[in-house]
């Protein structure tokens, strides 16, 4: 439990008093209450270890779907209510029936297209939990289920009704249980790219559309009215998606030439994604028909053969390109397909990107000069999109100004008790720099307090 009876935005207020010893005893009650945080990431870390074991015993040979799905009622304890199971009739609850079906429609095209039983090939249950928190942005795969947020009704909808959504969540959970592509750089783009991948067949299974007819097209039903733009992704065209005020542009390239250099993202996994993406489009394309057959084929060959965590851009071509002629031999179409498809987006000898030095400023302002800048941004989530913002603490509403600059006093800044943390596919990454303190710090979302990420949110969309 994280309960207190004094609200931690007093705890901040007082930890910039003035008064000495009340700000040493807030600060150490609020160091105490993140210890206290950090002990509840643990004891929910343990409680996922025991649903792991738990279903690994109940798992079975048996190949048919077994869904469960919760409902957090806008919490965030996981995994929820239960609403609905396997073989129970549809509720009135939208979300819980598209999620129930998107499990379902997942289930579906690992087992009759590639025979693989659930996620870990042996009939894991698919659980999911709809209605995270409130007006959350977000779906994502936490190592144990999906969850998946309602979406603030203004640019993002409800991420059930994205049938390619929930394919490239549980897809994560493929990967997890296959490769374990390490959720950073290149190997973490592919981590996102294989989920797109799958996620988009998923849809076009369902629906019946081959290469041809798909719009290839990523979190198309997510966007709200007004939003300018088709959806998350294209891997048909990355960098098309949206270009809309409050979204930015997709910053997502197509050819390693424009490959992003970014420490935001976990290194700019869901940015780019966009180059293996726009491959594996050309190889669907280019052998027509029913992309999940043959291209998905060879790379679900490829993502469950000889891979490594820490896989690159070009190992993988290398692999898919292994794959194909293990499937229809050396001199086939669908390897000449997967050998141009990686030339065409530049990975096939690629030169790795530079990154271009930060600047390094030759001298650092003293906080009590002035107003104090703090540079906030957030990164990653389902959609890769980046929101950031630089703010003078001062015309920030004072409870806010208040918690920022406690968690910035001091040589070693409270917020620094964050950074780092377990990286999980799709959840958000946090970031804040200034100059006074010196300070450039990249925050894990489920590292954080729940007080500290809506500070965050806050001053984003403020």
């Amino acid at each position: 439990m994280r309960c207190g009876i004094v609200p931690p935005y007093v705890l901040q207020a007082l930890a910039t008093s003035g008064e000495p010893h009340l700000e040493e005893r807030a600060r150490e009650t609020l160091r105490l209450d993140a210890l206290r945080y950090d002990q509840h990431a643990r004891e929910h870390t343990l409680r996922a270890d025991a649903r792991r074991v738990s279903r690994s015993a109940t798992r079975s040979t048996t190949e048919a779907p077994n869904r469960i799905v919760h409902d957090a009622e806008h919490g965030t304890t996981l995994p929820g209510t239960q609403v609905r199971a396997e073989g129970a009739p549809a509720t009135d609850d939208t979300a819980v029936n598209e999620a129930y079906d998107g499990l379902g429609a997942t289930w579906e095209l690992w087992h009759a297209a590639y025979g693989r039983n659930s996620l870990d090939d042996r009939g894991l249950g698919l659980i999911a939990t709809v209605h995270y928190s409130r007006d959350y942005d977000n779906a994502f795969w936490d190592g144990t289920q999906m969850v998946f947020g309602d979406g603030d009704g203004q640019v993002f909808l409800g991420f059930t009704r994205s049938l390619d959504v929930i394919g490239h969540e549980l897809a994560h959970g493929v990967t997890q249980f296959t490769s374990g592509l390490v959720y950073q750089d290149q190997a973490g783009a592919l981590n996102e790219h294989i989920s797109d991948v799958f996620g988009v067949l998923v849809k076009q299974r369902a629906l019946g559309q081959s290469a041809e007819q798909s719009d290839w097209l990523i979190g198309a039903e997510l966007l709200a009215p007004g939003v300018k733009g088709v959806g998350l992704r294209s891997m048909k065209a990355p960098g098309t998606a949206y270009d809309d005020p409050r979204l930015g542009k997709d910053p997502q390239p197509g050819h390693m030439r424009d490959f992003v250099v970014t420490d935001d993202d976990n290194g700019g996994v869901h940015i780019n994604s966009g180059i293996p993406n726009r491959a594996f489009h050309l190889v669907a394309t280019t052998l027509g028909g029913n992309a999940w057959e043959v291209a998905g084929a060879i790379w679900y060959a490829a993502i469950t053969g000889d891979i490594k965590a820490d896989c690159d851009f070009a190992t993988f071509a290398a692999l898919t390109e292994a794959a194909a002629e293990g499937l229809h031999g050396a001199d086939s179409a669908e390897v000449a397909a997967v050998r141009s498809a990686w030339q065409e987006v530049g990975v096939t000898d690629a030169a790795a990107p530079t990154p271009h030095p930060s600047a390094n400023p030759d001298t650092v302002p003293d906080p009590a000069t002035g107003p104090q800048q703090v540079q906030v941004r957030r990164t990653g989530g389902f959609a890769g999109i980046t929101r950031e913002r630089t703010v003078v603490l001062d015309e920030l509403p004072e409870i806010d100004a208040l918690a920022w600059r406690s968690l910035l006093a001091g040589p070693e800044p409270r917020l620094r008790e964050f950074a780092g943390g377990t990286q999980q596919p799709d959840r958000f990454c946090y970031g804040v720099s200034c100059e006074a303190p010196p300070l450039d710090l990249t925050l894990q979302e489920p590292a954080l307090p729940t007080t500290v990420r809506e500070l965050f949110d806050r001053t984003l969309e403020a």
